[in-house]
């Protein structure tokens, strides 16, 4: 709790911290609402609800070779503020095209609403990490996980609430406020030029094609030659398939199984349940990381997830569910806060953007993937419970693997390579 309290006294860290919280917030709510909004609208078609989410993780295949470049060669504080002005410009439109009623248009706003964002995360991660020390970075991770927890506590219950009472307009409007919020607390950073542009000023000019390119070629080479690394990234492909089942069948299973006529309200009790549990692992794993290695937090966490998703597909009632939808989520946090507090530690600054550029294509496609094959095989070849048994599993195979190759290299943590035309 000292260090917690020590990191809040430095006033970047916090408005970086409440900027990435309100910005998280409205590229969730609205589209969370919108979730809603389809399952209302095409109660017998929900490959609409697995369509809104492959537009939140599809776009990063575009824009993958651009976002990790940018975050290193651009001024990083510039690009957080733009991805939030144009997302609350594109919020905006995106108003119109639902009232126009016309769905083509509407998943295409999202898709490039989406696009943009993918720009915030690097850019707002490189930053942190310039201004933060070493012994800071853990710490941060579980302030992270503690205040994300809260949301996914709140989120589903706001966007709900707000959907209920002012409808899907209401809910867009929280994300045109959250985006604005985000975006004046960035602008209101006075961030040092050399954690803001690490490796030099650039200009629109200098980033041709050739340059780009050799500098995405840049963060492979960085992570090939980083073994650590390299085998912590193995691992997110399939936390890739893991987020694009979990963002739905949780949905799917209250309303296509266990509380049909009243899954909305369900929906309110699930996010308490899993918010809760990821709250409570937050505080727990954020003491655990001052005495356990970081390798052995998150396989255990792997462990305790991954078994009980599984177990949740054999829930006899929705009560039960709750609870053990309650114990999964008290692992993730052990492997959010342990990878969180590890890879800044071991990456070169000057190369953080350009590693963050390959990890979340690598995510965003497999997530994609996951999210296609859930809206052609559900529910008329895959049940609801095959699908916890893919996320679950899936946990459980980066578990093993994890045990297998993190300790090998957990004594080279410490040994960079030297970053690749940085």
């Amino acid at each position: 709790m000292k260090k917690m309290m020590e990191i809040f006294k430095k006033p970047i860290f916090v408005k970086l911290f409440m900027a990435n919280l309100t910005s998280h917030m409205g590229s969730v709510v609205g589209l969370t609402a919108f979730m809603f909004y389809l399952l209302d609208r095409f109660s017998d078609q929900p490959m609409y609800a697995s369509i809104t989410e492959m537009m939140y993780s599809l776009p990063t295949l575009v824009v993958f070779f651009l976002v990790g470049v940018l975050a290193d060669r651009m001024d990083r504080q510039k690009i957080a503020y733009h991805c939030d002005t144009i997302s609350a410009v594109l919020t905006v439109i995106l108003v119109g095209a639902i009232y126009i009623g016309w769905l083509p248009l509407i998943f295409a706003v999202l898709f490039i609403r989406s696009g943009v964002q993918k720009f915030f995360f690097p850019a707002e991660q490189a930053i942190l990490q310039g201004v933060l020390s070493k012994d800071d970075y853990s710490t941060a991770a579980g302030l992270n996980q503690m205040v994300m927890s809260l949301f996914m506590l709140l989120g589903n219950a706001i966007a709900i609430f707000v959907y209920w009472n002012a409808g899907i307009y209401g809910a867009l409007l929280v994300d045109f406020i959250t985006f604005v919020l985000s975006a004046i607390l960035i602008k209101k950073c006075v961030i040092p030029e050399d954690v803001r542009q690490p490796n030099g000023k650039h200009t629109w000019k200098d980033l041709n094609v050739s340059f780009v390119m050799k500098d995405f070629k840049s963060g492979l080479v960085y992570i090939l030659h980083h073994k650590l690394l390299l085998s912590l990234i193995g691992g997110f492909v399939v936390f890739g398939i893991v987020n694009g089942g979990f963002s739905v069948i949780p949905i799917f299973i209250l309303k296509y199984k266990l509380a049909p006529e009243t899954y909305e309200e369900y929906s309110i009790i699930l996010g308490i349940a899993f918010g809760s549990g990821v709250l409570i692992g937050s505080v727990v794993s954020s003491m655990l990381t001052q005495k356990f290695k970081f390798h052995q937090l998150i396989v255990a966490g792997l462990v305790i997830s991954g078994t009980f998703i599984i177990a949740a597909s054999f829930a006899p009632s929705t009560w039960i569910f709750m609870v053990i939808v309650f114990i999964a989520a008290l692992g993730l946090p052990l492997v959010n806060i342990a990878i969180g507090g590890w890879m800044p530690s071991i990456i070169d600054s000057k190369m953080m953007g350009r590693v963050q550029g390959w990890i979340n294509p690598l995510m965003m496609l497999s997530q994609s993937i996951t999210l296609g094959a859930i809206a052609i095989t559900f529910p008329s070849v895959v049940t609801v419970e095959m699908l916890y048994w893919l996320v679950g599993g899936s946990l459980l195979i980066v578990a093993a693997f994890y045990t297998i190759i993190l300790p090998k290299f957990t004594n080279l943590e410490n040994i960079q390579p030297a970053a690749v035309n940085g």
